[in-house]
């Protein structure tokens, strides 16, 4: 990825419905090259999707929770992953370090559907047990993490860099 890549990832996180011909003037190409780059960022998996941003507590879903999910000793990790991703109301799966396997990110309705939905996840072949922390207020989510800049290829004619010599001692 270079520069214009960057800029294009950027603006696209920005606004997905941006025109070829909008995104061509921002980075000073052409409307048919910025299609090339885009595509190419797509088959590279850099741009996995275009999604349209939807307000939770609009669309009904006015309860967050984090959910730490236990597993058992037996289970396996991606089972018990593809048997998580079965319950609806989950949003969103993390695998973790600690002393959780996954923390899962769930939106219902109401306390009632918290309730109901903690019920379903327990059920899950290969969950010995879970711990929920609900959210009160979302102060922000979705943050666009700026794309890093990858460090310089050396060249293979670039001289290697010595260290310095070690300063003489003074008489």
């Amino acid at each position: 990825m270079d520069q214009i890549d960057r800029q294009l990832v950027e603006a696209l996180r920005a606004d997905a419905r941006a025109s070829y011909a909008q995104l061509a003037r921002l980075v000073g190409l052409s409307a048919p090259s910025v299609q090339d780059r885009v595509r190419r960022l797509e088959r590279r998996g850099i741009i996995t999707g275009y999604h349209a941003a939807v307000d939770p507590i609009a669309a009904g879903l006015a309860v967050t929770a984090l959910v730490g999910v236990h597993q058992t000793d037996s289970a396996e990790l991606a089972d018990v992953a593809e048997r998580l991703s079965a319950v609806t109301e989950v949003e969103d799966c993390f695998f973790v370090a600690g002393d959780n396997a996954f923390i899962v990110k769930v939106r219902v309705p109401d306390v009632a559907g918290l309730e109901a939905t903690i019920g379903r996840l327990q059920r899950v072949d290969g969950v010995a047990r879970t711990r929920t922390t609900v959210v009160l207020s979302t102060k922000w989510e979705h943050r666009q993490v700026p794309v890093p800049v990858p460090a310089p290829v050396a060249s293979p004619e670039a001289e290697p860099v010595r260290p310095a010599d070690p300063p003489e001692e003074m008489a």
